[in-house]
């Protein structure tokens, strides 16, 4: 069709009063989207972000951008959670612990032992008790489009292997500012320091702290093999990252624009797992290479550590609504058979 008679066909159909549906193509607009996360380029959230973003390009014939920015360019985690509310930043990749503040809810997430493997955790966060906590992102000024892998956290000190719950007693360890990790990590007779990621580096190498948790690729990614002797597979906590987008971002996207970003997100997740799980694999025999002196911690000590972790998920659970807390425990006891 010519311009000319393209033109005539546009002018008769205003006309007449006929209306015609954009195309999909002219429901895509060119934008920018400014995706910030924490973690260092070579981490698997940095990949994900990545693969995402290749995604996204394809799906909208290059009109829709995604800039990644790591290593907390944007600022902490909070800060960019709270330029995404105020629709200042389109995306971010945080861990779910550091929306706790924001909804009480992910703190179930949190809680010590709960899940044991990777099918566990997946299952937890794809099935009903990880929708019913996107659901109450909007209100809040966000929407969630994934949860990503960021694996299970693993301790790491200065001064002994950690074999046993008796082990960590004692250890001034840094945690995520999180009630559930302090009152855990209290429970072992440590000294738990809540203290911002962006300062850990520095405190573990000028012995502000002892030591610190975090999944192995975290570990490896920041090099605190440079500033830690001991790493200790306790598997204490399962962590993941949750796909944010700015509500305000989101609510002006067309339905093809969100489908876009919505798709892209669930593709890169299963991508972005894969190469976690592979990663956090890997991440232990390059740490053991660098100098640092990895134990696995055995069922029968890690069922100990469970025992005592117990009654802090009890009492935390206690303070939910009465609805989660039952989501929570339906949700666990369907996981917890998978293998």
């Amino acid at each position: 069709m010519s311009t000319h008679v393209r033109a005539l066909f546009v002018a008769l159909s205003i006309m007449l009063g006929v209306t015609t549906a954009p195309s999909a193509a002219q429901e895509i607009q060119e934008r920018v989207i400014r995706f910030g996360h924490l973690n260092n380029p070579d981490h698997p959230v940095s990949m994900g972000v990545k693969k995402f973003a290749e995604l996204v390009a394809v799906k909208s014939g290059g009109k829709l951008q995604v800039k990644e920015f790591p290593s907390n360019q944007l600022g902490t985690e909070q800060q960019q959670t709270s330029a995404l509310q105020g629709g200042v930043q389109e995306m971010q990749a945080p861990a779910t612990t550091s929306l706790v503040g924001i909804v009480k809810d992910y703190g179930v997430i949190d809680f010590p032992f709960t899940v044991a493997n990777h099918a566990q955790a997946f299952a937890l966060l794809d099935g009903p008790l990880g929708t019913t906590l996107l659901e109450k992102l909007p209100e809040k000024g966000l929407v969630g489009l994934a949860y990503w892998d960021l694996g299970f956290r693993n301790v790491t000190n200065s001064k002994r292997p950690i074999a046993k719950p008796e082990d960590l007693e004692g250890l001034k360890l840094r945690v995520i500012p999180n009630p559930v990790f302090l009152d855990t990590f209290k429970a072992f007779k440590s000294n738990p320091v809540p203290m911002s990621f962006s300062e850990l580096y520095t405190a573990l190498e000028t012995r502000t702290v002892d030591g610190q948790e975090n999944p192995y690729a975290v570990i490896l990614s920041n090099k605190f093999y440079e500033v830690q002797k001991f790493l200790s597979g306790t598997n204490h906590v399962y962590g993941t990252n949750i796909i944010l987008i700015s509500r305000k971002f989101w609510d002006r996207l067309s339905p093809a624009e969100q489908k876009i970003l919505q798709d892209a997100a669930l593709e890169a997740r299963d991508y972005q797992r894969q190469v976690s799980r592979a990663a956090a694999e890997k991440a232990v025999g390059e740490l053991q290479a660098k100098g640092m002196q990895f134990n696995a911690v055995a069922p029968a000590e890690q069922q100990r550590m469970r025992e005592i972790a117990k009654p802090v998920t009890e009492k935390a659970l206690a303070s939910y609504d009465p609805a989660i807390q039952k989501l929570y425990a339906t949700e666990i006891e369907r996981v917890q058979k998978l293998r």
